[in-house]
């Protein structure tokens, strides 16, 4: 059995999603973590893989059979089946594999309390193996109707947080492709004032990695915004938990700059951010507190639950934003949502830009010039992709013959996989997936043109060493 938890929640590849499995996992997350829960309603969810909704079965089933009673709320972002679940203090159940391919799924589980922890994963996975040994039956069924209140939910937490329209008179383009919340997105746009402009729509899975973005994409969103005349074009990935958004001049903005503005437009005292975000956070100046921690949304989690200064918020550098705390705005206020968001950091650069009256890339430049961006090489397996950067740890001469710029790093961070900070002050970050089977490449400079060449030269040196 390849299925595993990974870096936020259980992963593998679709097929080994079986129903004994996936009622294993389920009843093994019902009894371990949720035994103690008042409420004995588990919320479900699903995304737009084609392998969901037999999952989400399975999944429905389990929950049955475990004596709680399942609500599903059909096709819906990640964080929006969260954030309902936890003002019910209920559990919930995702199906979902994110940003990584069609052939992959995975399972998400929320606490009634927030996020599934690192330190939960041992004992669910100790308990599922158990029922998988007593072969537990596992019988599929039809999914429950829809509950429609988990994205009217979702859509109004925005809409009113936000309120008096603070995208009036902006044309945003939506690029549609196969998220799951690409319909909710448009109304929450649309409802704080913008015109929106949807594209590429699509019936069948797309993986879209706001960390690794596809050139295709980004030349499709240039397209738009000159044809259209945008003030951005904006996305998700599979589940809505990270954001993509692309300026006016076609150029995306990362995902941890975007939770640097994020931050500073809802007041954030405390950051919390992995390893892999750009250095500028600490660099502006605006937060009292940064906190490190490894990548991963659990971490991140755990960070802000031991943060002191308040407001507290998270990022990752994928883009999905985090509060530990409730946020109060000039028009309204936002409830606590310790999990990944695609929506808030969205929504929050679109109105600081439009608040200042000036295009995001303007906001952008305000930062201290650090840009960081990741590539991935597929097929890695995590035996070869732990070797590799064990000898990088340990031998100049396979640093040398992999890059000679690695040569002699000035520092060397081993939070997650291996950061090497190089004399000049760049940075080269190598790390083994969590969820899928990939090495990826983390590249932060100090401007846009050296770190897209540093980043393709180290593709193209791990391409030749796992092609020797």
């Amino acid at each position: 059995m390849s299925v595993s938890f990974g870096t936020s929640g259980l992963r593998g590849p679709a097929v080994d999603f079986t129903g004994s499995t996936s009622s294993a996992y389920v009843r093994a997350f019902l009894e371990v973590i949720c035994a103690g829960a008042s409420a004995r309603t588990v919320y479900l969810g699903a995304d737009l893989r084609a392998s969901s909704p037999e999952i989400a079965g399975y999944a429905a089933a389990a929950i049955l059979a475990a004596g709680w009673m399942p609500v599903y709320a059909g096709n819906v972002p990640t964080p929006a089946l969260a954030a309902y679940a936890l003002a019910r203090q209920s559990p919930a159940v995702m199906v979902t594999g994110s940003h990584i391919p069609e052939d992959y799924n995975g399972i998400k589980f929320y606490r009634p309390d927030g996020e599934f922890l690192k330190e939960d994963e041992a004992p669910v996975r100790e308990r599922a193996e158990a029922l998988l040994a007593e072969k537990l039956s596992a019988a599929g069924g039809s999914l429950p109707p829809v509950d429609p209140a988990i994205a009217e939910a979702y859509v109004a937490r925005y809409i009113d947080a936000f309120s008096g329209k603070p995208l009036k008179g902006l044309r945003i383009g939506l690029d549609l492709h196969s998220a799951v919340g690409r319909d909710l997105t448009a109304r929450i746009v649309e409802g704080l004032g913008a015109e929106v402009l949807p594209f590429r729509r699509s019936d069948h899975f797309i993986a879209v990695d706001t960390e690794a973005l596809d050139p295709a994409d980004l030349a499709r969103a240039k397209e738009q915004i000159a044809t259209h005349r945008l003030a951005a074009v904006v996305s998700t990935d599979g589940d809505g938990d990270r954001p993509l958004v692309i300026d006016e001049a076609g150029r995306q903005v990362n995902g941890d700059v975007l939770g640097i503005l994020t931050a500073r437009r809802l007041g954030a005292k405390t950051v919390v951010t992995p390893i892999s975000s750009t250095s500028a956070i600490e660099m502006t100046g605006w937060f009292d507190a940064v906190v490190r921690t490894r990548i991963g949304s659990p971490y991140v989690v755990a960070g802000m639950a031991a943060a002191k200064a308040a407001p507290v918020v998270g990022f990752e550098a994928n883009g999905g934003f985090l509060t530990e705390s409730d946020i109060v705005l000039s028009g309204g206020s936002l409830s606590r949502l310790p999990t990944r968001d695609a929506i808030l950091p969205m929504v929050a650069a679109l109105v600081a830009a439009a608040e200042a009256k000036r295009p995001i890339s303007a906001l952008v430049a305000e930062l201290p010039p650090r840009v960081m961006k990741a590539d991935r090489l597929k097929k890695i397996a995590p035996a070869d992709g732990a070797k590799l950067l064990a000898a990088l740890d340990s031998s100049r001469e396979a640093r040398v013959a992999l890059d000679p710029r690695l040569a002699a790093p000035a520092a060397v961070d081993h939070t997650d996989g291996l950061r090497l900070v190089l004399p000049e002050g760049d940075i080269v970050h190598f790390r083994q997936s969590g969820n899928a089977p990939e090495l990826r490449c983390y590249v932060e400079t100090d401007s846009v043109a050296k770190t897209d060449q540093l980043l393709a030269d180290m593709l193209a040196a791990l391409n030749r060493h796992f092609a020797a």
